[in-house]
């Protein structure tokens, strides 16, 4: 096996799965391959010490859980062991094995996963395994797949740590392709996670220095790939480097493989979290009280998501403002997106300390969606603001398993260089693909990739993003089209205001008008009564259509006065309408005297402005419009040339402006497609018509 390369590795083990087919579907593979390459993988590397741990055992069994596990682990020279006397296989023959005693294999099987140390447990607890084995064992197919499994030889003279990490990656892989509809979840296109990482390590000076320590974080790390990659291209830069790897997740079996992975390469397990990022942070403070950061963050958190569940809690973290992670704003319920990244944000290693940089994966809506004021706007402004934002880069659609939608790469970093500073690129990398020989799910697309044998185009987005200029082109479906924009922060604000335009109405008594009266509100309540008892209700009701014939009477005297005269000013009306009312004796309360304007009133152009009791304009709210002006821009000459010329009697409302940002990729990179001619058009109807009477003579034949 030792000549074997790691896909060849992982081909073989998958290939178990010919057992399972029947009881268990494709996408359900997983499930048994994956917790079942942990349980050999430790096996082999606790054979050779096996009767050691043993013997260490029975000498200091009873002593306290953290004596047992430091000498034990010592012994076995790994962060895990196991106390069983049972092993998957033995060539020498000096211990028995799993399947001596077949009758009794599932018993014997769980016996032997609860004698690992707990961190091994856990992670079969939260695979679930225990149902699995049960399920094996009910449709006869566990002695199988065992007896399978313990002819593979992982032992670390075959398969050493780093390789042994890629065969249970592909494992991964394979595992999440067989699962496409909720691969999306946990797992990221191996392209997508090299063309983050390559965005966010590729600027950096320091990678090749000696034994240089890198901490790298992913608060949504599923499965743990964007970790892996990053880790791989760090030490294939420098061999001697130390990144250290840490991660969270709240999906239990995520978590496990993740974890799994972790204690497979020899890397510290105990810096992947179980647990939801946002209300059970794992990585809050270090043992001496102060913040925990990180050098690099990568993250693919899910896409629209809500969390409502976690609303409480982070309502109430909001509150603390920026002593907390959520002070920029909180943003709609049902899309949590940028909840991640201002936790990722919160864990920013200061500038004087080195500093920080982000890559986090996203679809449209953390651009745009949200008006200026809203959470999203807010957060969006705090970063750009901040000088945060590098990059957004575009990728193509049907990238991803469980979705076609198109989704966009952010890089952020607290210490730009001196040449972006003040500045973000936008790359248009949406025609950088190739198409796959088959689907996967939605995936239809994959971003070439030089080491697969493709077109590197992983590496020309990595250069464009690089070469940081503005206007850069490719020729994309043999068209020349542009794919960098450089912008200045400022331009992706914008100042939104509130026009007015004053209210115009005319006044008449004319029937028509006279009988709306019945349709307003204030009018038709007073016929009704919240009075409990049945006789004062009708006593009330009877008193309330009293007085609706009261106010009919009055706008019926006021029209035999009037007829159908219109006024066009409010005053001049208001004027006459008392004259009727004291003649009458009839005085109106305010909502009455509102629902007789209402009913009375139409909006008209030519009448004069109504104005309030100080002498001011009134607005008239359906009337009412907003205009959004670049913050670059001065309000009053945008207003003066933009909008007096079209409405010469409107007006700003300064106190309802707000400040807005939001990064219209699409908009700035819109290619215009003209329409197909007419004539090709008409010949598809002409085909379409023919076809479509073809088949109905077949089903009338």
């Amino acid at each position: 096996m030792n000549t074997q390369t790691h896909t060849e590795i992982a081909g073989f083990i998958w290939s178990i799965c010919n057992l399972l087919r029947g009881p268990y579907k494709r996408n359900e593979y997983r499930k048994v391959i994956l917790p079942l390459t942990v349980l050999r993988r430790f096996d082999c590397l606790l054979t050779p010490t096996k009767a050691a741990t043993l013997e260490a055992h029975a000498a200091i069994k009873g002593k306290p859980e953290t004596v047992l596990r430091s000498v034990l682990e010592k012994t076995t020279g790994y962060p895990f062991y196991n106390l069983s006397k049972l092993e998957f296989a033995n060539v020498q023959k000096d211990h028995n094995t799993l399947l001596d005693d077949p009758n009794q294999l599932a018993p014997n099987l769980n016996a032997y996963i609860n004698a690992f140390s707990p961190n091994v447990r856990n992670i079969m607890e939260k695979f679930a395994f225990d149902q699995h084995v049960s399920r094996m064992a009910e449709k006869n197919l566990l002695y199988e797949v065992i007896k399978a499994f313990s002819k593979i030889d992982l032992s670390p003279a075959r398969v050493d740590n780093t390789q042994m990490g890629y065969v249970f990656e592909e494992l991964i892989r394979i595992g999440a392709e067989q699962s496409n509809e909720e691969a999306g979840e946990h797992f990221t296109p191996r392209e997508v996670i090299k063309l983050m990482v390559n965005l966010l390590l590729s600027p950096e000076q320091d990678l090749g220095r000696s034994h240089v320590v890198k901490t790298i974080y992913d608060p949504a790390c599923g499965t743990g790939g964007m970790l892996s990659v990053a880790e791989q291209y760090i030490k294939l830069l420098n061999r001697d480097a130390d990144p250290h790897l840490f991660g969270q997740d709240w999906n239990d079996e995520a978590w496990a493989v993740c974890k799994s992975d972790m204690l497979i390469k020899g890397e510290d397990a105990d810096n992947i979290k179980l647990g939801d990022s946002f209300l059970e942070d794992g990585f809050q403070y270090n043992p001496d009280g102060t913040k925990i950061t990180f050098d690099y963050m990568l993250a693919n958190p899910p896409f629209g998501v809500e969390w409502k569940q976690q609303q409480r809690e982070l309502e109430k973290e909001q509150l603390l403002g920026y002593a907390g992670r959520f002070g920029a704003g909180l943003p709609r319920i049902n899309d949590g997106s940028l909840l991640f990244l201002q936790h990722m944000i919160s864990k920013m290693r200061s500038p004087d300390r080195g500093g920080s940089r982000i890559g986090i994966v996203f679809n449209g809506s953390p651009l745009f969606t949200g008006d200026a004021g809203s959470g999203e706007s807010e957060i969006r402004k705090w970063i750009i603001e901040n000088d945060w934002l590098e990059a957004v880069v575009a990728l193509p659609d049907q990238l991803f398993y469980n979705t076609g939608i198109s989704t966009y790469i952010w890089v952020l970093s607290n210490r730009k260089p001196e040449s972006r500073k003040g500045k973000v690129q936008l790359i248009d990398a949406r025609g950088f693909y190739i198409k796959m020989k088959k689907s996967l799910g939605n995936k239809r697309h994959k971003i070439g990739d030089v080491a697969e044998g493709e077109p590197d185009q992983i590496g020309d987005i990595a250069a464009i993003y690089g070469a940081f200029l503005d206007g850069e082109s490719r020729v994309i479906n043999d068209k020349v089209q542009v794919v960098s924009k450089i912008f200045r922060n400022e331009d992706f604000g914008y100042f939104k205001i509130t026009v007015e335009r004053p209210l115009r109405l005319n006044f008449s008594a004319s029937l028509e008008r006279l009988n709306r009266i019945v349709d307003e509100t204030a009018f038709r309540n007073l016929a009704t009564s919240q009075k409990k008892q049945d006789q004062a209700r009708l006593l009330d009701v009877e008193a309330g259509k009293t007085r609706q014939e009261e106010l009919y009477a009055l706008l019926t005297e006021f029209h035999a006065g009037h007829g159908d005269k219109v006024f066009t000013n409010r005053e001049v009306f208001l004027a006459q309408l008392k004259i009727v009312q004291k003649s009458t004796g009839i005085n109106l309360s305010a909502p009455e005297l509102k629902a007789v304007m209402n009913a009375l009133s139409e909006r008209d152009p030519s009448a004069d402005i109504c104005k309030d009791k100080n002498g001011n304009e009134e607005s008239d709210t359906d009337l009412r419009d907003t205009e959004s002006v670049p913050l670059t821009e001065h309000i009053g000459t945008y207003f003066a040339n933009q909008v007096l010329p079209h409405v010469p009697d409107a007006w700003i409302d300064h106190t309802k402006t707000k400040i807005g940002f939001e990064i219209p990729l699409n908009r700035h990179f819109y290619r215009y497609e003209p329409p197909r001619d007419l004539a090709e058009i008409e010949a598809d109807i002409k085909n379409l018509e023919r076809e479509i009477v073809a088949l109905l003579g077949v089903v009338t034949a």
